[in-house]
């Protein structure tokens, strides 16, 4: 109990520092939606919310998952989990932020008013607390990027990668450099504006992604032994499918679409009012799966091509992958395209973490995109700093875990499930009509599926996120 206690102070002093900043200021500034940025094409909109949707969890972490838990028999559910649940949430979503023509507080405050503002809250928090460590992690793909190329090879084809990523995340100048350098070209992007800086970057790096993504699929597949990795992806094996098995596929599900955090009310938020919201969260969901889905075609035919643990957890990423790599002909290359690869997917993600908070500040509090992106982008910088140094052994545990893992469970673990239960219900109970005329642009593109996707909203995607919720909060 005194530790659970421990924990819960640590956190509520943590939060008041962050609520203090976030909204110590407040003011009752509304930018008017005639002078909101708007995204300049449909494909410009399709590439940046799938680009915020899909990051490291599509392809560093789904697929250790799916190893995790059997293969092919995973993957089937986690398919359905997404385009029944995610897809129904992120329209919800979408058809928030359209509807208000604001940030994700301000949406709340003129759809709903009361508490619900207090939802939108908790997304700029996340958003605040997910970059935070999200950046850290990021940054260790440029590190490898550049390793690749000196003497991450060698040590790895000693067997001794383990030792080299242990010694990297324990160096505090090199991991807080990085870090560094990924939120520098994060704010960058985010200082330019929708068009010239969001749209732009990932109507570039998105078709970049998948061009790397079926390079390395091409090189994967045709090593030898490859077919033992695809049989084991794609074989269903229910035998081995439990009660864990599902809520793995459900937590995997809702935190691959960035869903409860605020992003693709901010994005819907600059949307123009033809567009089709249904067919848009159909294709923002299908292409972060489709990289999901495809990824394991680069990473399971290589690691059983190698005799490799296909369930190696989040080691399979910095410490299995070179291994493997080290032992193909041009493997500094591909060990590049790979590290190259989930860094257009992590940086595609922070942007809209970023936009979130940035947004905020703009609308309600009348700051200048310029002045919110670097104060804002700076901030989030320095409170990574101690997930950086908490790897490395440098930063006081927290109750037993290391300061990013602390931050991950309260963002993951808490704030994010909860903003998903309020968002369905929102959408689902509290202003249906408006989201109803929102998702069929006034009643002139009837959404077939709006009956199943009212009750998904208001009972079955609250049900599964509380599920979810509720196993996640062992500490």
């Amino acid at each position: 109990m005194g530790e659970r206690l421990q924990v819960f102070l640590v956190f509520l002093l943590y939060f008041l520092l962050v609520i203090g900043f976030l909204f110590g200021k407040r003011g009752v500034m509304v930018v008017s939606t005639n002078d909101r940025e708007q995204w300049g094409s449909r494909l410009g909109f399709i590439m940046a919310a799938a680009g915020s949707a899909v990051g490291l969890g599509n392809i560093w972490r789904f697929p250790y998952v799916v190893g995790m838990n059997g293969g092919g028999a995973f993957v089937l559910i986690y398919l359905a989990i997404v385009f029944i649940i995610g897809a129904s949430v992120m329209l919800a979503e979408m058809a928030i932020g359209r509807g208000a023509g604001l940030n994700a507080v301000g949406s709340f405050k003129k759809l709903g008013g009361g508490a619900w503002p207090l939802v939108g809250w908790m997304g700029v928090i996340a958003g605040f607390i997910i970059l935070s460590f999200y950046g850290v992690v990021a940054g260790w793909t440029i590190a490898y990027m550049l390793k690749s190329f000196t003497g991450l090879m060698e040590v790895a084809s000693q067997g001794k990668a383990g030792d080299a990523f242990g010694a990297f995340v324990s160096n505090p100048t090199q991991v807080i450099l990085y870090q560094a350098l990924f939120m520098f070209g994060t704010i960058w992007i985010v200082f330019k504006g929708i068009g010239e800086g969001i749209e732009k970057y990932c109507k570039v790096m998105m078709p970049g992604l998948f061009l790397l993504l079926l390079v390395l699929i091409l090189r994967a597949v045709t090593l030898d032994g490859a077919m033992k990795g695809i049989e084991f992806y794609l074989k269903p094996d229910f035998s081995k499918v439990t009660g864990g098995t599902v809520l793995s596929a459900l937590g995997q599900g809702f935190f691959s679409l960035s869903l409860g955090m605020g992003c693709m009310i901010t994005y819907g938020s600059y949307l123009n009012k033809d567009e089709a919201l249904p067919s848009a969260a159909f294709t923002v969901t299908f292409l972060d799966t489709l990289v999901a889905f495809l990824a394991g075609f680069a990473i399971f035919p290589a690691v059983f091509a190698f005799n490799m643990e296909p369930a190696a957890g989040p080691g399979l990423t910095f410490i299995t992958l070179p291994s493997v790599f080290s032992k193909m002909p041009m493997g500094a290359v591909f060990s590049f395209v790979f590290f190259l690869l989930l860094f257009f997917a992590a940086i595609t993600s922070s942007v809209s973490l970023l936009e979130v908070c940035v947004a905020y500040f703009k609308d309600e509090l009348g700051w200048d995109r310029a002045k919110a992106s670097w104060v804002l982008g700076l901030v989030i910088f320095l409170l990574g700093v101690p997930s950086a140094l908490s790897l490395g052994g440098h930063f006081p545990k927290i109750a037993g875990k290391d300061f990013l893992d602390a931050m991950d469970f309260v963002a993951s673990n808490l704030l994010l499930p909860l903003g998903g239960i309020l968002i369905s219900l929102f959408a689902g109970w509290f202003w249906l009509d408006g989201c109803k005329k929102e998702i069929s642009n006034q009643g002139r593109l009837p959404f077939v599926f709006e009956g199943i996707w009212v009750w998904i909203c208001r009972l079955v995607a609250p049900v599964v996120i509380a599920i979810v919720f509720v196993k996640g909060l062992k500490w």
